[in-house]
């Protein structure tokens, strides 16, 4: 995957989570408790922080399809801070300002894990460090 370049006196903010609900469990399979199941899912997240399109890493089975619509379903609403790149220079003084600053679209990957706990579904929801796309 592609990353922004660096420059001189620029920084990345943002690019965080601000609304996540979790993805059901779903309900065709809840009576057949299964084993844990793992889903890795790529979000394309645009300059105003909405999530344009969720890739799915594995749907092989019917099962697989299941939890990645679960998935997609809960991601699709998800918002994030927008990704930002600022140029910060210093004035004469040595004080830093923001020169400039422009939002950018990136790419974030999870993993979804779908489970029983307690006697009930849970979807636990892990992240990697956002990945900002070109």
């Amino acid at each position: 995957m592609a990353h922004y370049p660096l420059a001189l006196g620029q920084i990345f903010t943002g690019g965080v989570p601000r609304d996540r609900p979790a993805p059901v469990y779903p309900p065709e399979l809840v009576a057949a408790r299964l084993p844990p199941q793992s889903l890795e899912a790529l979000l394309v997240v645009d300059t105003q922080g909405k999530v344009r399109e969720v890739r799915i890493v594995d749907e092989n089975d019917a099962r697989q399809r299941l939890f990645a619509r679960a998935v997609r379903e809960a991601v699709l609403q998800w918002t994030f801070e927008p990704l930002r790149a600022s140029r910060w220079a210093a004035d004469v003084n040595g004080t830093p300002h923001d020169v400039d600053s422009e939002a950018q679209p990136f790419r974030a990957r999870y993993v979804f894990r779908f489970e029983w706990t307690q006697g009930g579904p849970v979807v636990n929801i892990a992240a990697s460090p956002a990945v900002p796309v070109r």
